[in-house]
């Protein structure tokens, strides 16, 4: 690995050369009406002003009421995104505080963002799946996984029957999927044959939702929305009609290469790496999660089995106990402070019984011992703050773009499950500890399929036969649908499926980081302040976290 990542804080250096760099060249560049509109400032308010007109921006106008994506509009607006480019170079960040230098990060990698869509990853033209509108639930991160267009029907936000506000919200809601849908079959010309082909399969089950959603209580009443819901039906048919109809022409890869690869993860995910190098910590992590298992399986070997739950009491009543045990723990052991929402948050999702033929991966662990699923739905935990206890900066506040938050939540999420177990959840019960084992081979298997795939080194079957093939016990064979979403959403979304893995390979290195410089100053390392910490800094990537957290200025000088 480049002596660039031995130190994840050292990529702010990278950063910092990239913004100079990047300074000089679109300044060479910009025409003379744009120079004389740059205003060199270094007034943090200006950055908070040119947040929010940058997220204005971001969001397309509308054509025919939908989110306009031709070719035309993003080429006319052009020029306005390099305006604000230049005007986020011309801040001057020296004598800021760490906090609002990361801040300017933040706004930078977003632009990127844009910049990167634009250029290469290009949903609105190579995703099918871009244009699926009606989302049924809330993700379990600050958005939706992956490329995601402006204007979806989040049905998970109503509560029916609805009142007469929310009835015409819904009705403008759906109102937008004709026309997109239109507009769909004239920007789709890529041709990135996994993509289309698996994409189709979103767009058919907007059908099933927008069907079962005419049985809700007092719409099938309801003549208007009947009839607008029976509208997007049809339209929603008529675009999976058209796209199997032009799926037979498409033959090219679907993924992005491994340059584009690594200047995304760079650029906009703030993700220390390059595609070379997450192959290595996949690998190893692989490996390493095989052979704790195994060395675990032999520890337990006289111990008797784990035995899944049979029943919905069964079921319900070790869910219970899962969910106490696991905030107990986090309180009485000082792993983290245990807030007022933490369980309301995690008692949402605690499950329900699957009977054993019809369990997916996670279902499996989870009917033995849900525990180390719960720990990774740490995950509410931060949506619930995110609600409650808003991040104090405007910048922070929300979910960032382009899934940005990926190394953050999903690294957090994934890194937790084995820092509390080594804190010692499963005191309790030894064999959990192959679980989490388990689950961590399956991330790394998953994540490295996914590399191939975006090297266009292996189709998405191929990939998710990595997936399959090297998961322990044989439980991703059990269910095939939860590979092919997942094997879908890490071609779709460059850096997701290794996010887990590479999440929480920084994560661990910004502890070991923060917990050698509390040596040194003959301060002791206290679990929950680090913890606390993390949590204070909001939804970030992880080397802007480690930056803040460590305060090592010679990496933020820009």
């Amino acid at each position: 690995m480049k002596k660039l990542i031995i130190n994840a804080l050292s990529f702010l250096v990278l950063l910092t050369t990239s913004c100079q760099s990047e300074k000089k060249e679109e300044n060479s560049n910009t025409s003379t009406n744009t120079k004389n509109s740059i205003i060199t400032s270094n007034d943090y308010a200006d950055l908070a002003k040119l947040f929010h007109d940058w997220r204005a921006f971001e969001k397309p106008p509308l054509r025919d009421g939908a989110p306009d994506y031709t070719k035309e509009t993003f080429e006319k607006r052009w020029p306005y995104f390099i305006a604000q480019k230049e005007q986020l170079i011309a801040i001057d960040t020296i004598n800021w505080s760490i906090p609002n230098k990361v801040d300017w990060m933040i706004v930078w990698a977003e632009m990127n963002g844009y910049d990167f869509n634009h250029r290469i990853l290009k949903p609105w033209v190579r995703d099918p799946a871009y244009y699926k509108t009606v989302w049924s639930y809330k993700s379990d991160v600050p958005a939706h996984e992956g490329p995601t267009h402006h204007g979806t029907t989040e049905l998970w936000t109503y509560t029916f029957p609805l009142t007469s506000q929310e009835r015409t919200r819904l009705l403008k809601d759906l109102n937008v999927i004709e026309p997109l849908n239109n507009q769909a079959k004239e920007n789709l010309i890529g041709n990135a044959k996994d993509l289309w082909i698996t994409g189709i399969r979103d767009i058919q089950h907007q059908s099933v939702v927008l069907t079962e959603l005419k049985m809700k209580p007092k719409i099938k009443e309801d003549e208007e929305m009947i009839s607008v819901i029976n509208d997007a039906i049809a339209s929603t048919n008529d675009l999976v009609s058209w796209l199997q109809k032009e799926s037979n022409s498409k033959t090219g890869a679907s993924g992005i290469g491994k340059d584009n690869y690594s200047w995304y993860l760079q650029n906009v995910h703030l993700v220390p790496l390059t595609w070379d190098d997450e192959v290595m910590i996949l690998k190893r992590e692989l490996a390493r999660a095989w052979t704790s298992l195994k060395l675990e399986e032999h520890r337990n070997r006289i111990l008797p089995e784990l035995i899944d739950a049979s029943s919905s009491e069964a079921y319900n009543k070790m869910a219970d106990e899962a969910a106490k045990s696991l905030i107990n723990f986090l309180d009485d052991q000082e792993i983290v402070t245990v807030k007022p929402y933490f369980d309301p948050a995690l008692r949402e999702h605690l499950g329900e019984f699957v009977p054993k033929e019809k369990r997916n991966f996670f279902l499996i662990g989870e009917h033995y011992d849900p525990r180390p699923l719960y720990s990774h739905f740490y995950h509410w935990f931060e949506l619930a703050r995110m609600d409650i206890e808003p991040h104090e900066s405007e910048i922070r506040k929300g979910p960032l773009l382009y899934n940005i938050f990926d190394s953050r939540n999903e690294g957090t999420a994934t890194a937790v499950e084995e820092m509390f177990m080594q804190a010692g959840l499963y005191d309790d019960s030894p064999r959990t500890k192959e679980i989490v084992y388990i689950m961590i081979a399956q991330r790394a298997a998953r994540g490295l399929g996914s590399l191939y795939a975006h090297a266009n080194e292996m189709t998405m079957e191929e990939a998710g036969g990595i997936h399959s093939e090297y998961t322990p016990r044989g439980w991703m064979k059990t269910e095939k649908e939860l590979l092919i979403f997942e094997q879908h959403l890490y071609l779709r979304q460059p850096g997701y499926g290794t996010s887990y893995i590479t999440g929480k390979y920084l994560l661990e290195n910004a502890l070991a980081d923060y917990a050698r410089i509390q040596e040194l100053n003959n301060k002791p390392f206290v679990t929950k302040d680090f913890f606390d910490t993390l949590n204070s800094i909001g939804n970030i990537p992880i080397s802007l976290g480690h930056w803040q957290m460590t305060g090592q200025n010679q990496y933020i000088e820009k």
